[in-house]
């Protein structure tokens, strides 16, 4: 099971997902970001790991998404993670060549 979550003011929005990201779950998750996204067309859009139990590559694709609709509307997307083994997976696929990663075991994820 998975819950998404939003907080947004005229400038970002933050998506906050908690629990599961995987095949059966992302695809949801991606059509409401978007629509969040359309509605609210937000400069930086925070993607916030932190309570993600598990991710597969599906998260990934995720991301990307996310990162393709808010450059073609000149923002940015940031991803907030707590958990080091999706922080690694990350690193691992490049995305964070693209997108910014924020926290981590030495960083205050506030």
């Amino acid at each position: 099971m998975v819950e998404l979550k939003y907080d947004s003011d005229r400038k970002s929005l933050a998506a906050v997902i908690i629990g599961e990201i995987d095949h059966h779950s992302a695809e949801g998750m991606r059509d409401k970001i978007d629509e969040a996204i359309y509605v609210f067309k937000p400069h930086k859009i925070i993607l916030d790991f932190t309570s993600v139990s598990f991710m597969d590559s599906s998260g990934i694709g995720l991301i990307m998404g996310r990162y393709r609709t808010s450059r073609y509307h000149g923002g940015e997307v940031f991803v907030k993670v707590k958990d080091e083994r999706i922080k690694k997976i990350l690193s691992l696929s490049g995305i964070d060549k693209l997108v910014s990663i924020i926290g981590g075991k030495n960083e205050d994820n506030k």
